[in-house]
């Protein structure tokens, strides 16, 4: 189960533009051993309706998932460069910096950013 762990990704968001991300620790399920993800889209009209799409995809592996918080993430690929910012009215800010960590891994080339500013 380590294993299904090791192979989820840390990273998946939008290719372009300004979205909802949350932060989200998934859990194997009676194992203890953990990771956190970040999950962003522009197609989340709100921070929850990320948490439940990724939630049940990973609750069918056998994992367990509590969002940490969210914000959003401005993604610009010409400039190479992504902002992380804001916070979830529904799960309250994520620790932007710990997501900040998790994009420099997958986004090594861009410059990568973090605030507690609203916009």
């Amino acid at each position: 189960m380590a294993d299904a762990l090791a192979k989820l990704p840390d990273v998946e968001i939008d290719p372009e533009g300004t979205f909802k991300y949350i932060l989200v620790r998934v859990t194997v399920k009676d194992g203890g051993v953990h990771k956190d993800i970040v999950r962003g889209t522009k197609s989340a009209e709100y921070h929850n309706h990320i948490f439940e799409k990724v939630s049940p995809a990973l609750e069918a592996l056998g994992m367990e998932c509590k969002c940490l918080g969210g914000g959003k993430i401005q993604r610009n690929n010409q400039e190479k460069k992504l902002r992380v910012f804001g916070e979830s009215t529904a799960f309250g800010k994520a620790d932007h910096s710990v997501s900040v960590e998790k994009l420099k891994g997958a986004f090594s080339d861009y410059e990568i950013t973090w605030s507690d500013d609203k916009k």
